[in-house]
């Protein structure tokens, strides 16, 4: 082992690069849909040997000292963005003649741009590097930050959180309740780094067996969780509505209404036989493919559709005229049994080029539109509203991405007794992106301790209890129905913590410890 680090140590220039590059890329395949794990232990080793040879000449200034480990930290995450998000360009490709002139900018510019929070994590653990655990723990502190701060600067992007690949089924999502993606993250980082100590000579028994205790408390929380929790005690029948309509197609005026009675007729399919009949039928996102305002003769139709007491949740463009001026909602819409729009939440969190262009009136100039065909941006609400499902049941709805904000989540399911979530994952097609973003639905629903409903015009429609547990899903491509009875009632002790709090004093304490572990290598007595 002692070989192997010095070799990586030694090496510089541009086979640096290319091997954090390549070690960053590796990582990916800890993420869904591979849930490989063990790569972590190869990856991240590779990074703390990297950095241990990231030193340049004392004498220059500060930046040049911090050059070689900023590169490291970027490379590695250029590595681990363009493998994990090159699916984003798949969506460029949906009007190629339109658009594909921005892909390059999609599978670099985004994966650029995200390595530079990487790049930074790893300046600042270098600032406070030894030789010994202190850099290790220093690292997942500061890489733990670096994601937070990935979730939120520049409107947020935590996609593929590094945490994530430590959650890969249910058994281990549990530690989220009490830790948060935050805190997860730090200990994920700590502990695939930890082979690495292999080729040190301080610190390196203490740094498994911490690295095995944790291990062992993540298993073994999940564990007992699970074994405590309890059947629900009452279910609602929910109907999932699964078209799979092509992207090419969705805008197409020529296709409005026969999309939209192939919702219809999907959804008036007669239950199986002794199932009973939905109470609740959710669409996915926009799945209504014209102003649902302007259009009196569809609403007279879906309360055709539905019988008495069922309600429909319908991903809508909902339109507000305030004056002259027109507004565009991506919204879910409640109709009830007879016609009537009963309520409907507008989407908080808007995609960046998706659903609007930021400093539109200077990049319009440059010929640069958003992706979703539209007269106008999508305007964005200022709180996420409350649907009252039937029986009286309260909803907090999430659209698209808005279900990979962890913390968003987490403050605006308070006192619900569901989540829902619609999407149109078509975009992307059968790639890795709808199985990333099924699993951070996933995990919303563990830490909010809440059942979770999933509605995709494409990816994964699918229902998931309270920890996690898919209960059914559809699969990519899939076309059809599916009727689930969702078990309704909170986790176990879901809310006796504040994972937020908990998961920064983790971070907290791995900085204090390398901090130590600094102080105690730059003593002269060292």
């Amino acid at each position: 082992m002692q070989r192997l680090w010095s070799r990586i140590v030694l090496i510089d220039g541009w086979r640096r690069a290319v091997l954090a590059a390549l070690s960053g890329a590796l990582l990916v395949l800890a993420q869904a849909p591979y849930d490989f794990f063990a790569v972590g232990f190869i990856s991240f080793p590779i990074l703390v040997w990297l950095l241990d040879g990231a030193t340049s000449d004392e004498a220059g200034g500060w930046f040049t000292r911090l050059r070689p480990a900023l590169g490291v930290g970027w490379w590695f995450g250029f590595g681990y963005f363009v493998a994990g998000l090159w699916w984003i360009g798949n969506a460029l490709l949906v009007e190629a003649e339109a658009f594909a002139w921005a892909l390059p900018f999609a599978v670099v510019a985004l994966p650029a741009v995200l390595a530079i929070f990487w790049g930074l994590a790893a300046v600042f653990a270098r600032l406070f590097w030894s030789e010994a655990l202190g850099r290790i723990a220093m690292l997942a502190a500061a890489f733990a930050l670096a994601e937070w701060l990935r979730g939120f600067l520049f409107t947020g992007f935590p996609w593929n959180a590094i945490g994530y690949a430590a959650m890969p089924v249910p058994l281990l999502m549990q530690s989220a309740v009490v830790v948060s993606v935050t805190g997860i993250t730090a200990l994920t980082v700590f502990v695939f780094a930890m082979p690495a100590m292999a080729a040190s000579r301080k610190g390196r028994r203490a740094g498994f067996i911490l690295g095995l205790l944790i291990v062992a408390a993540h298993v073994g929380f999940g564990y007992a969780r699970l074994s405590a929790a309890v059947p629900a005690e009452t279910t609602m029948p929910v109907r999932l509505v699964q078209p799979s309509i092509l992207q090419s197609a969705k805008w197409d005026r020529a296709e409005r209404d026969k999309i939209f009675g192939t919702y219809l007729e999907m959804s008036a399919v007669p239950p199986a036989a002794g199932a009973p009949a939905p109470q609740l039928i959710i669409w996915p996102e926009t799945a209504v493919p014209f102003i649902l305002n302007d259009r009196p003769d569809a609403l007279s139709t879906l309360g055709d559709l539905l019988t008495d007491g069922q309600q429909l949740l319908a991903g809508t463009i909902r339109s507000e005229v305030n004056g002259t001026q027109t507004r565009y909602y991506n919204a879910v819409t409640a109709i009830g049994d007879a016609g009537q729009i009963l309520d409907a939440v507008d989407k908080v969190h808007l995609v960046p080029f998706g659903e609007y262009v930021p400093f539109s009136s200077l990049l319009e100039r440059f010929g640069v539109s958003k992706i979703v065909a539209l007269p106008e941006d999508f305007s964005a609400s200022k709180s996420r509203g409350t649907l009252t499902l039937p029986g009286g049941l309260k909803a907090a709805a999430f659209i698209c991405y808005e279900i990979i904000f962890d913390e968003v989540v987490r403050r605006d399911a308070q006192d619900m007794d569901v989540l829902i979530n619609v999407t149109n994952d078509a975009w992307f097609g059968d790639t890795a992106g709808p199985y990333q973003h099924f699993r951070q639905a996933q995990l919303r629903a563990v830490e909010t301790g809440l059942p979770l409903i999933r509605a995709a015009n494409n990816g994964i429609s699918g229902v998931v209890d309270a920890y996690g547990r898919v209960n059914d899903a559809f699969g990519i491509d899939a076309v059809g129905t599916l009727d689930v009875a969702v078990p309704l009632g909170k986790a176990l002790e879901s809310r006796w913590v504040d994972p937020s709090a908990v998961g920064w004093l983790i971070v907290g304490v791995l900085a204090c410890a390398g901090l130590i572990g600094t102080i105690r290598a730059r003593r002269p007595d060292a």
